[in-house]
């Protein structure tokens, strides 16, 4: 018994030493929804994120509609994108599959926002490597 009353404290703090080691912060978000409220909360939470955590990064992946939020002319979160774009931890990724179906030119996308072939890939991709996944949505 009083070995059993060592080891269960001794475990307790090894496991709290573990998790508080600098883990990595790395997280893929999927937008598809052109809504206004799916920007602002992705937004919010880049926000809240790198102000928690300016080492995390993260990656917005957009596919479906949800173009519309790196598009100047459409987008409902523009002075909030302008801010995350100038953060080298935060990426914005298009899916060059929706644009070509949309009809959408990079000249209409915001200056810093990068294409990826497939953007259902890109996010498996991301898990493959260890990176946690959002699905953005109000």
């Amino acid at each position: 018994m009083k070995r059993l009353l060592f080891l269960v404290p001794f475990f307790l703090l090894l496991s709290g030493s573990a998790l508080s080691q600098n883990a990595s912060y790395k997280v893929v978000f999927d937008l598809t929804s052109r809504d206004s409220l799916d920007q602002k909360a992705v937004m919010r939470w880049i926000k809240e994120i790198t102000s928690a955590n300016p080492n995390a990064e993260l990656e917005i992946v957009m596919y479906g509609k949800g173009y519309e939020m790196v598009m100047p002319e459409k987008t409902a979160v523009p002075a909030e994108l302008t801010d995350a774009l100038k953060n080298p931890n935060v990426a914005f990724r298009v899916c060059r599959m929706a644009l070509k179906s949309n009809k959408i030119d990079m000249t209409q996308i915001a200056p810093g926002v990068q294409t990826v072939p497939d953007g259902v890939y890109e996010i498996i991709s991301k898990q493959h490597d260890g990176w946690g996944y959002i699905k953005v949505s109000h």
